[in-house]
């Protein structure tokens, strides 16, 4: 599964993100983290490999989480489900 770097000057936390190509939810995910200059990666979930699927399931499950998407991990702690951008805002400390 390869993720795809988004640069930032901001990259005090490691930031993964998996998401749906068409989610209107994760784009505009997407487009808060580049606005604030996150350094952040990505996965879009629909455009992987069955493989790639469940070893994305499987990492969302192992930290917590529940299939939907955006969910985005931060630090390989803090996962947050879809786009609450105050919980974001808390975890990236912006």
């Amino acid at each position: 599964m390869r993720a795809i770097k988004v640069p930032g000057r901001n990259n005090k936390h490691r930031v993964l993100m998996y998401a749906i190509s068409t989610c209107a939810w994760c784009k505009r995910t997407k487009k808060f983290l580049k606005n604030k200059n996150i350094e952040y990666e990505y996965v879009d979930a629909d455009l992987c490999s069955n493989e790639e699927r469940e070893k994305i399931r499987s990492d969302i499950l192992n930290h917590g989480g529940r299939l939907s998407y955006p969910t985005i991990i931060i630090d390989n702690k803090i996962l947050i489900t879809g786009f609450q951008e105050d919980k974001i805002r808390e975890a990236l400390e912006i």
